[in-house]
């Protein structure tokens, strides 16, 4: 994941520095008819038994999915209740929002939104907090011995 965002920047900064050459448009709006090129939808509510399949078939209706995806739990593999589904255009992503928003799927009503950008994550390699790396306090059989 760090790979995909480290991509994206490099083609923001890219697409960012490049001006209009040979009457050619570049620049930022190049990279604003990339990012809309393709639509992603939020869809909420859903039932724990619906899949990626059940998800694409219940859209696909408003035009091409290029992708459905149910998210699930990392450590039980179960539906956390919600997934994207992603057009090729924006007009299909807008037309599957307003049908789709309230409507039953799978017995549950679901609800349909465009997708936020998920802002990116701080911390760098490995997240959590640390102890200085001593681990005092942490079961160390030397834990009452503090020369370090």
């Amino acid at each position: 994941m760090a790979l995909y965002n480290k991509i994206g920047s490099l083609m923001r900064q890219s697409i960012s520095q490049t001006t209009v050459s040979n009457g050619h448009m570049t620049g930022p709006s190049m990279y604003n008819a990339f990012r809309c090129m393709s639509s992603k939808l939020f869809v909420g509510g859903l039932s724990y038994q619906t899949d990626d399949y059940q998800l694409k078939e219940a859209f696909s209706g408003f035009g091409e999915v290029v992708e459905a995806r149910v998210i699930t739990d990392r450590e039980s593999g179960r539906s956390r209740g919600f997934g994207f589904v992603s057009y090729n255009t924006e007009d299909c992503a807008k037309e599957a929002m307003n049908a789709m928003d309230g409507q039953d799927l799978n017995g549950r009503s679901v609800r349909v939104s465009l997708a936020n950008e998920r802002a990116p994550r701080t911390g760098g390699y490995g997240g959590g907090g640390g102890g200085g790396g001593f681990n005092r306090g942490y079961g160390n059989a030397d834990a009452g011995n503090d020369q370090y």
